[in-house]
């Protein structure tokens, strides 16, 4: 009974330890990290630092490129064009952030259930992901935002709603083949709930490829806002969002392209920053690759 108890309390912190270390050495990781931690700081700071100047309008001083005073120029309005990209990282970070972490915990949970239960209750809820993949995102999220409205919380559930369904697929993989492993029928044969195994042992075998999932989640929320507010879809003006951003900017590229390189830059540098995370996080959470670094 003592090795059956030992091997249902499986450790994972060990593999934690042994991925922070892992990460540490690996130099593209931490760079686009530090891309990120940085890029975050500075647009949640801003806030603070430049008070309302991102809606502050000088029509005397609209185009302008950029400055010293200006160091991105300003827009159509006159508004400082670094403070409104800060305002929009703030907003499309924030928006993304929360997609992702909506879309994740209802896939997750939806993944775990169907992965574990199987029969029918599986059936049930693959043919739910089935009918979600078949519909078109973009009408999907239209409808939504039309109902729910075009301030960030309506956003975050619009692309949530269609983000889940590749989660749930995940995790009911990943799942499926860890609930046969040694520890989770140990867990059985001491009589442990469903929940318990789900919640005690499955579920933390799982953060590994659920972190990484999240981590390239992110990315593709930020273009899916990006994509929207471009199209006019998204957040009202005058809340700014890189979207909003390129889609002003791209209306005057021929005369004043600064509009529209300076919010697509920082755009393209988040997105790849966060896919070289991700990659970093699948190489040094996979314990096969310890050998190989």
């Amino acid at each position: 009974m003592t090795a059956l108890a030992a091997a249902a309390s499986r450790p994972t912190s060990g593999l934690w330890i042994d991925a922070g270390r892992r990460l540490l050495g690996h130099r593209l990781g931490l760079a686009a990290a530090a891309f990120l931690v940085l890029l975050g700081l500075t647009c949640v700071g801003a806030a603070a630092v430049q008070g309302g100047k991102a809606e502050h309008q000088d029509a005397v001083r609209a185009m302008e490129r950029p400055s010293a005073e200006h160091w991105l120029g300003t827009d159509r309005l006159g508004r400082d064009l670094l403070a409104r990209v800060l305002a929009g990282g703030r907003v499309s970070l924030g928006v993304s952030l929360a997609t992702a972490l909506t879309a994740l915990l209802i896939g997750t949970g939806v993944g775990l259930v169907a992965g574990y239960a199987g029969g029918w209750v599986d059936e049930a809820l693959m043919r739910l992901v089935e009918v979600v993949y078949s519909l078109p995102d973009l009408l999907v999220i239209t409808l939504f935002t039309l109902f729910l409205g075009r301030e960030p919380l309506g956003i975050v559930l619009a692309l949530a709603s269609v983000g889940w369904a590749s989660e749930a697929r995940l995790v009911r993989g990943l799942t499926m083949r860890v609930r046969e492993e040694a520890f989770v029928e140990a867990g059985r044969a001491l009589g442990a709930s469903r929940r318990r195994l789900l919640v005690r042992h499955v579920l933390p075998n799982l953060m590994g490829p659920i972190l990484v999932a999240l981590t390239f989640q992110i990315p593709s929320t930020i273009l899916a806002e990006s994509t929207l507010s471009f199209l006019g879809l998204g957040l009202r003006p005058p809340t700014a969002s890189w979207g909003t951003l390129v889609n002003e900017g791209w209306l005057v590229y021929r005369t004043s392209p600064h509009l529209l390189v300076a919010p697509a830059v920082v755009l393209v540098l988040t997105g790849v920053a966060f896919n070289v995370l991700g990659d970093a996080l699948r190489d040094v959470l996979d314990p096969r690759s310890a050998g190989r670094r």
